[in-house]
This record gives structure tokens, C-alpha cells and sequence, in this order.
């Protein structure tokens, strides 16, 4: 078993979260630009979770307008804090600033971007206000409207499931007009306005009605295809355990339908195997997930020994060396509780990317069965303040 000294070694030196890629980390993205040239702050969640927020912050990474982040508990999750109060009475996230102006709600924060910074996509893109943009729009509140009722209303399978494939329908053939995987010649507003909720669909629906949708949908899975070769969508995703697991309290309540396919997938999402999910493409070339995950584990390893029960050093040092050396490490006994609490509890994008997660959460899983085949409780579904940032800021 590696000591914290050997570990730290093998560690990589922690990247310049400012610059390179999108990542949850961030708390500064000036794309190169002098400092005194950023005018904008978006103010989104610690969880890197809220829907709304994304749709923002996946259109600053795409348009490179330099930006500074200032992150603020959901209160599925934490008190929201009291200096953001004083700024936004409501709480409501995102919110966001433009030479101080300040303003909330995802689609008016998107039009005053537009207005100040220009289209998405430039010369070849459309503003959010163009008719055809507007249509696709309507056709995904009609999508999500059916995927509530499936998903949050139980006792509607058939029906929920038959109004919901109708809007597939419709999102297929407007997707089917391009040879491209996007709704018009490159990534727009209209591609833009889908990726929160879809890709908690294509999540939610695994895990609860064992409903692939990517697999039944072909121009569907093209357009998450499409997206997977963007670095900045791939900052900004999440993956099927962490949405599957903090949509219930969002939502009101997600309901299984019981049969075998839901069981599987749940089961897989939830104690693995991980690999071939459909919520992500292949590694960014010449990245290194299991060393990324080593990286955040150690950075927050302090924290994470003293909020995550049962969990101990010894147990924590077995699993990071099975996730190094992927040979088998016995941890301590009756470690399997700890080990299991923490692989329970790693978001995306959050913490780190999906592929380093799906590594850890597998070294963790197999170091637990080492140790016993207990399980934790069940994870609450009424909020997420088990997921409370507050110690980890502290620490920090």
C-alpha cells in the first residue's frame, strides 16, 4: 500500500484551471486577455449541477468572453450564503454581471451576452431570437414538459413514455435536416438551449425506466456525438450517477418503473461495471483520468477523511494505489462502509471529469469488496446536504 508521500509523487502538478480547458474549478477564465478587460462575473452553483447555470457557462466557454466565477450553494444543497442575498434578494441562480449591471434568469443573462458580445458561433451562428432558434426552443419545452410527466408522476408509464416519444419524434427530424450532428451547420443558441435537459433525460431515464435513449434514437446520439468532440461541453457535463441522484429533490420526486432493464442500469450506475455508459465519448487525447482523480483525491483528502463516515486513511490509501497500479490492495476490515460512502458521493463535473470518476468509483467499489459487502444507506432524495460544500471551502 502507498504511502501519502508515494502517492503525492505520482500525483500531476495541479493545472492552471484559468486557462487550457473548461472545468468546474475555475474561478477566473480570461481566454488570454489582459485582466482589466473583464467585464463580466457569472455567479453560478458550488455543484457545478444547476441546469441553468450550464447553459450560461457552456455559452462564455464557447464564445471565449473572458469572465470571472463567484460560486454560490443551491439550497438543495447548503445555506445559500448571505453576501449573494444582498446581491440577488431571490437567490436565483445563475445571475450574472455586466459592467455591474446585474442580472438573473438564464435566457435574459443570454440575450444581454448576444446583445453585448455578439451570436454564439459568430458570422455562421443565430441568435436566440431568430425564428427557426425560437421553434426549436418551443419544441424543448414541449420535451421537457413530457419528460416531467413520465419521469415525476407515477402510474403514466404508458402513456408517459408514448407523449414523450412524440417529442422525440419531433427532435429527431429537426436534427435529421442537417448531415451535421447540430440543428443547423455548426454548434448554435438552438444546440445550446437542449444540452442541460437532454443530457439529464438521457441520464434519468437510464437509470429510472431503463430507457437507452441514445440507442433508439440515432440522430440523438449523433448530436451528443457532436458534443463530446467539444472540450468546452465536456468541461461543463455531468454523468448518470450524479444526475440520477440530485434530480429527485429538484424535481419533486423521480419515479422507477420496476422493470428489469431500470434495475440493470440502476445497478450498474449506481455499483458498477462503469465503462461503456452513454454519457461519454472517449478520453481527451493524451489526458491521464486516473491521475487526475489521484490529484483532487489528495488535494481534499483531509476533508474527505473527516466528513465521509466510516471512512479511514489506511482504507483511502488501498483504494488510490488499486487506482494506480490497478492491482488488488487489501484495505483494513470493515472498511467496505467508508470506501462505499465516498464512491457514492463523487460529482461530475464537480469534482473531476467523468472518466477520472468512473476510475475512482471503480477502485473504491473494488477495494470495498475486499473488505465486506455491506452498503451505505440509501442516498436522500429530498436534498443533497450530505453534499453540503461548506467544509471542503473551509478547507480550502
Amino acid at each position: 500500500m502507498f504511502s501519502w508521500e508515494q502517492l503525492e509523487a505520482l500525483a500531476p502538478p495541479e493545472p492552471n484551471r484559468s486557462e487550457g480547458p473548461a472545468n468546474s474549478q475555475a474561478r477566473l477564465r480570461p481566454f488570454g486577455r489582459p485582466l482589466a478587460e473583464i467585464r463580466v462575473v457569472l455567479y453560478r452553483d458550488h455543484h457545478a449541477w444547476c441546469p441553468y447555470c450550464q447553459k450560461v457557462w457552456l455559452w462564455l466557454e464557447e464564445q471565449q468572453v473572458p469572465y470571472q466565477i463567484k460560486k454560490v450553494s443551491m439550497f438543495c444543497y447548503g445555506e445559500k450564503e448571505a453576501w449573494f442575498r444582498q446581491l440577488v434578494p431571490s437567490g436565483m441562480l445563475p445571475a450574472l454581471s455586466i459592467d455591474g449591471q446585474m442580472i438573473t434568469e438564464s435566457d435574459v443573462i443570454l440575450l444581454a451576452l448576444e446583445r453585448s458580445f455578439g451570436v454564439l458561433g459568430g458570422v455562421n451562428g443565430r441568435s436566440i431570437q431568430d425564428s427557426e432558434v425560437l421553434a426549436l426552443r418551443e419544441l424543448e419545452r414541449d420535451l421537457f414538459r413530457a419528460w416531467c410527466t413520465w419521469l415525476c408522476y407515477p402510474g403514466h408509464e404508458t402513456e408517459g413514455e408514448r407523449l414523450f416519444e412524440i417529442q422525440l419524434q419531433r427532435l429527431e427530424a429537426a436534427l435529421e435536416k442537417e448531415q451535421g450532428p447540430f440543428f443547423f451547420t455548426d454548434f448554435s443558441s438552438a444546440d445550446l438551449a437542449f444540452v442541460p435537459y437532454l443530457e439529464r433525460m438521457n441520464s434519468s431515464l437510464l437509470y429510472y425506466k431503463g430507457y437507452e435513449l441514445r440507442k433508439r434514437w440515432p440522430a440523438i446520439d449523433r448530436w451528443f456525438t457532436g458534443l463530446e468532440q467539444r472540450s468546452t461541453y465536456c468541461g461543463t457535463r455531468g454523468d448518470h450517477h450524479t444526475h440520477a441522484h440530485d434530480l429527485p429533490p429538484q424535481m419533486g420526486g423521480c419515479y422507477g418503473n420496476g422493470s428489469a432493464a431500470a434495475n440493470y442500469w440502476a445497478a450498474r450506475i449506481d455499483a458498477g461495471p462503469w465503462h461503456n455508459l452513454s454519457d461519454a465519448g472517449p478520453p481527451a487525447p493524451g489526458s491521464n483520468p486516473a491521475t487526475e482523480a489521484l490529484g483532487r483525491v489528495i488535494k481534499h483528502r483531509r476533508t474527505l477523511l473527516e466528513h465521509t463516515p466510516g471512512l479511514s486513511d489506511a482504507a483511502l490509501r488501498a483504494a488510490l494505489t488499486r487506482l494506480i497500479t490497478d492491482d488488488p490492495c487489501a484495505p483494513p476490515p470493515n472498511s467496505d462502509l467508508g470506501l462505499r460512502n465516498l464512491r457514492d458521493r463523487i460529482c461530475v463535473p464537480r469534482d473531476m471529469g467523468i472518466h477520472a470518476a468512473r476510475l475512482l468509483r471503480a477502485a473504491l467499489e473494488q477495494t470495498a469488496a475486499l473488505a465486506g459487502s455491506r452498503l451505505p444507506a440509501a442516498l436522500p432524495r429530498r436534498h443533497r446536504r450530505d453534499q453540503n460544500p461548506a467544509p471542503f471551502l473551509v478547507h480550502s
